[in-house]
């Protein structure tokens, strides 16, 4: 069994910051405070989840990210994506894309007809497109860019059948 994880050992200043920030009108630093001061005193991950009614995952990422950055930790960071992405396309990628679309899957060797947004990401890596395999929710924020709008097709069954409207009905 691995052992628990605890923060490093606080230093005099770290600890009277902490306390200090027991009294901070930020919910955000506050709970911090909170979490780091309780795994000083020992607590373990589960207990101190309980304790302030918050993740495990919560109090161990706040344990990694203060015995990692220290008190920097006590500031909220900006909450904007590391990673856009629309940025996976070129210029000449994305005029490919648009001209991708408007094909047949089955061009491409895939057993269907209508295309999903995973099935065009892996289309796209293929082709050369992009330089590495892409999600699907790429593919829409790219598509949402360029003006085209995805909705999920609809497969609409049909028959021969001169009276087919008539019997459907009923």
């Amino acid at each position: 069994m691995s052992k628990p994880l605890v923060v490093r050992p606080l230093s005099d200043e770290e600890r009277a910051t902490l306390e200090t920030g027991l009294r901070a009108a930020d919910a955000f630093t506050l709970r911090r405070c909170q979490i780091l001061l309780a795994s000083a005193a020992s607590g373990t991950s589960t207990t101190i989840a309980h304790q302030l009614h918050c993740g495990e995952q919560t109090v161990r990422n706040v344990v990694r990210a203060f015995n990692f950055h220290g008190l920097a930790v006590l500031t909220k960071g900006s909450t904007v994506a590391h990673h856009l992405p629309h940025t996976a396309f070129d210029a000449a990628g994305l005029e490919r894309l648009q001209v991708l679309i408007k094909r047949s899957p089955r061009t491409f060797g895939k057993p269907t007809s209508l295309w999903t947004l995973d099935l065009l990401a892996d289309v796209c890596f293929a082709e050369g497109l992009t330089a590495r395999h892409v999600s699907g929710q790429t593919i829409r924020a790219t598509l949402q860019r360029l003006g085209i709008t995805w909705k999920r097709a609809k497969r609409w069954i049909t028959s021969p059948d001169p009276a087919y409207t008539s019997k459907k009905a009923s």
